[in-house]
């Protein structure tokens, strides 16, 4: 275990009673704990294709998971995967993310129609990195304060940010929008008070991916506009975790920034 590691543990456990303000059960574990090992056989046949670190970051993920599903009152055995995404029992969905030894993962209690998406980052990204996470009209937005009188958003931060983004659109049902997602810059970032807006950005070659099987009542409405925001937006916050950050969606938003239960969208 490395030596920054107690203290990033300590800073994430500080975030429990904010995250559960939110309706987010937290979970966290770190490779140097003992008594990791697979729940189950799906685990450990995943397992014993990895490399010995990659094996105790995997196995720390899923102990995770199964932690902040345990603090929003839902029991997990083992969770397989398909490619390299966690596969759930019904009822059960968690987010993990894994930084510099630690994992860490959010969970919502079944029914709740919140967006679910973490990410942790305990080292910072070179600055020559922006140009794979930002778009030219979103670089204005480092070393920006935050909020006033809050920190300037960071590489690190956006970066973070849109990752957890990334991971709760994806977990939208039909997914609208998503399929111009290709790479961090495909998304689009908006600072609204302490937090920011993040949604697909529209691509003119490719139409936005609506499941047929879903009413068309209960699906979010697309914006048309080339270059814009389209589809649903996540809500996201970034916290300070020592020199790291950690991101969470709260919620989604509409397109004039206000809140909103359900996963709709506007022009924006």
């Amino acid at each position: 275990m490395t030596a920054g590691v107690p203290a990033a543990v300590a800073a994430l456990t500080r975030l429990r009673p904010r995250l559960a303000a939110a309706g987010l059960g937290l979970g966290l574990a770190h490779v140097g704990e003992p008594g990791l090992c697979p729940a189950g056989p799906a685990e450990a046949s995943a397992a014993a294709t990895m490399t010995p670190g990659r094996r105790r970051e995997f196995l720390a993920g899923r102990e995770a998971a199964r932690r902040a599903l345990r603090a929003v009152g839902v029991d997990c055995g083992e969770i397989p995967r398909e490619g390299r995404l966690p596969v759930f029992a019904p009822g059960r969905s968690a987010s993990i993310s894994h930084s510099a030894g630690i994992a860490v993962a959010v969970a919502r209690a079944p029914g709740e129609h919140a967006p679910l998406g973490c990410d942790l980052e305990l080292r910072p990204l070179p600055c020559d990195a922006a140009r794979l996470v930002l778009a030219p009209e979103e670089e204005p937005l480092l070393g920006t304060p935050a909020t006033a009188g809050g920190g300037p958003w960071s590489l690190t931060g956006l970066f973070s940010a849109k990752e957890a983004a990334w991971k709760a659109l994806h977990l939208v049902p039909g997914r609208a929008g998503t399929a111009s997602m290709r790479t961090l810059r495909d998304l689009r970032a908006e600072p609204y008070g302490d937090a920011l807006h993040i949604g697909p950005r529209l691509d003119p070659h490719v139409g936005p991916r609506i499941d047929p099987h879903i009413a068309p009542s209960s699906r979010p409405r697309i914006a048309s506009r080339a270059g814009q925001s389209y589809g649903v937006r996540a809500r996201v916050r970034v916290l300070p975790v020592g020199a790291g950050v950690f991101s969470y969606a709260v919620g989604w938003a509409d397109a004039d920034g206000r809140s909103t239960p359900e996963p709709t969208a506007r022009r924006s």
